[in-house]
């Protein structure tokens, strides 16, 4: 599973998908420009000592993103999809892509894939924060996938 973080703006967020990326066996691509510098004192706190296990790709630009993965893989996380997270058969190989914390995805991403974008369920809110977000659909489909190369329950 790769989890794609499309041009993050809070460290601590990004600190805490990083550590469930780890704890799921999911890759982390982070998507410029970020809201913060990689050695960002409250991205590695969040991130707590799980840095080193971390398998880290950052890309310049969506389009450098875009140009190095297979289209056909990915699903965008954004509010007002028109299909459930939990109606997608997730594959091992699938990227998971999430926008900013105050902008979402930009309107270039999603119109070009909207059959692509899928949404959680909610009620009064706006939107979700955003590692929880992430930790929902992560667990979603590492669930499908039988959790695969699982070592420990909490």
């Amino acid at each position: 599973m790769n989890v794609v973080l499309v041009e993050p703006e809070i460290p601590a967020n990004t600190g805490n998908i990083a550590r469930l990326c780890v704890a799921t066996g999911s890759k982390l691509h982070l998507v410029r420009p970020l809201g913060f510098f990689l050695n960002d004192k409250r991205l590695k706190r969040a991130g707590l000592d799980y840095w080193e296990y971390l398998d880290l790709t950052v890309h310049d630009s969506w389009d450098d993103f875009e140009s190095s993965v297979s289209m056909e893989q990915i699903y965008l996380v954004e509010t007002g999809g028109e299909r459930l997270y939990t109606e997608v058969d997730f594959g091992p190989g699938d990227f998971v892509i999430f926008g900013s914390e105050t902008k979402g995805l930009s309107s270039r991403i999603t119109k070009k894939m909207a059959h692509r974008v899928i949404s959680l369920p909610q009620m009064d809110v706006r939107s979700l924060n955003l590692s929880n977000t992430v930790a929902i659909v992560v667990y979603e489909a590492w669930r499908q996938l039988g959790f695969v190369n699982v070592k420990n329950l909490i």
